[in-house]
């Protein structure tokens, strides 16, 4: 870009951001040189929270998001009743719940289940890694969600809501507790290499909080996970000097002219943010640094993990040094075969090739948490949109369709109770059995967990003091330790 000191006075700021060719790295520069003067413009350059509402049992959560619907019977919830009842057609469950509406004849898991570790879990052999973890891990085999469809089911399992527009919990996470390293964002999205989930980046929008409280992602299929972070080498230092030094002088003068311009104030600490991650963010994603030991512990090179293994590593990477919270989403929304756990043609080979993309590098991360002392201050969680039908997906079909009035979800680490299972599903695995929990309840939760009330973290909008549960969500007492 020219430095020419001549620059028509009636350039906007918008029109000069557009055509500026030095990216991110080059605006966070100019925030920098003012960073005194716009934090004056706005009193909510902090978390909201600034004394947690009571002790906290974790400092920070890693969360292990499979996209399209893991079938409960299949991995977690062993149902001998569906081998007896194989082939036959299962009466007195009510209206059909699938999506597609297709009722078909009652199958039995084509995994064998046995008991593993010390609790004595059932697990089924399609995870025989995570099976090696389960005396470290916390079942809740009752969850429930109010939708079938994925990308609503999605959106409540990440915001609580099935609409688009609120908040994800990790935005919830940063506005009210904001990071502890101030290189680097409070809150990480390491997207599935092969695509986005159902809904795309909705699901780690801030909604109506500040924007800068939305998750950052990673691009983990470049080998440059920030884009636009660095200066261009085509951008001459002069140039640039000149270009930041006319940007600091219009970010000065609009911020003292707008001072309860929260929108801008939010834009102008995201490029702060930015400039200061040009030197964190390289060291934090650096995985050729790690140890062949570790590098073998999480499978990183084997082809059946699609990258996975990669966004795993990197996970506990963010998680040492400070993010408070990261999610590893395993499977995209679109493909063909299909690249998520949305078996409706044929489970098994479905389930097969997912469960070699998720099994052995999960099982890896809660180990590496575990052997470093983290897990004991780092919350796991492991969760889906929903479950899969104990019925398949028509006559003669071998696959399940969307079951969201049952399935299993899993935590692990700080403040929760190890080889445990909270809550059932009935005989073949259709409705909860008993203890029932709906996603505001797993929310409330998890923020409980990290010190926080889930009734008293608000912000108000549209006349609402709205909340991540809604007005809904019971703390899960029964599983904390």
């Amino acid at each position: 870009m020219s430095s020419n000191p001549h620059r028509s006075p009636s350039l906007s700021r918008r029109d000069f951001l557009s055509s500026s060719a030095g990216g991110i790295g080059g605006v966070a520069l100019a925030w920098l040189m003012n960073r005194d003067r716009a934090r004056a413009a706005s009193d909510s350059s902090g978390p909201v929270l600034r004394q947690l509402h009571h002790a906290p049992r974790a400092r920070r959560i890693v969360q292990i998001f499979c996209c399209g619907g893991v079938s409960h019977l299949d991995t977690f919830d062993y149902k001998p009743e569906l081998i007896r009842m194989d082939g036959k057609s299962l009466e007195g469950k009510g209206e059909n719940l699938g999506f597609f509406g297709q009722p078909g004849r009652v199958m039995k898991s084509p995994y064998e289940f046995r008991q593993h570790g010390h609790s004595g879990s059932w697990m089924s052999s399609l995870l025989p890694h995570l099976a090696g973890c389960v005396d470290d891990l916390c079942f809740i085999h009752s969850m429930y969600a109010r939708s079938n469809n994925h990308t609503p089911a999605t959106f409540q399992m990440n915001s609580g809501f099935t609409l688009n527009g609120f908040p994800c919990m990790g935005a919830w996470l940063s506005y009210g507790l904001g990071s502890e390293n101030e290189n680097l964002p409070a809150f990480v999205v390491l997207p599935d290499p092969r695509g986005l989930p159902a809904g795309g980046s909705i699901n780690w929008a801030s909604g109506f909080l500040p924007a800068n409280h939305q998750g950052v992602p990673f691009r983990t299929r470049a080998g440059e996970p920030i884009a636009d972070l660095r200066t261009p080498a085509s951008v001459a230092p002069g140039a640039r000097n000149a270009d930041m030094n006319l940007l600091a002088s219009m970010n000065r003068s609009y911020a003292e002219a707008h001072p309860g311009d929260d929108a801008f104030a939010a834009r102008l600490r995201s490029y702060e943010l930015a400039a200061r991650m040009q030197s964190s963010i390289p060291e934090a994603t650096n995985i050729d640094s790690e140890p062949e030991h570790i590098r073998r512990l999480y499978g990183l090179g084997e082809d059946s993990n699609k990258g996975f293994a990669r966004n795993c590593l990197m996970a506990r990477r963010l998680l040492e040094r400070g993010v408070r919270f990261v999610q590893v989403i395993n499977g995209g929304a679109f493909g063909s075969p299909r690249i998520n756990w949305d078996g409706h043609e044929n489970l098994r080979e479905n389930h097969d090739t997912q469960a070699a993309t998720m099994d052995k590098p999960v099982a890896a991360l809660i180990q590496d948490l575990k052997q470093r002392g983290m897990l004991e201050d780092t919350l796991f969680v492991w969760s889906t949109e929903f479950g899969r039908s104990p019925a398949t997906q028509g006559i003669g079909s071998n696959g399940r369709d969307h079951h969201p009035t049952a399935f299993t979800c899993f935590l692990a680490g700080a403040g929760v109770k190890k080889g445990f299972h909270y809550g059932s599903s009935d005989e073949v695995g259709y409705f909860v059995g008993e203890n029932k929990v709906t996603i505001p309840d797993f929310h409330a939760t998890l923020l409980h967990l990290l010190g926080v009330n889930h009734e008293k973290l608000t912000h108000y909008h549209n006349g609402v003091n709205r909340r991540l549960t809604d007005v809904h969500g019971e703390v899960l007492h029964g599983v904390l330790s």
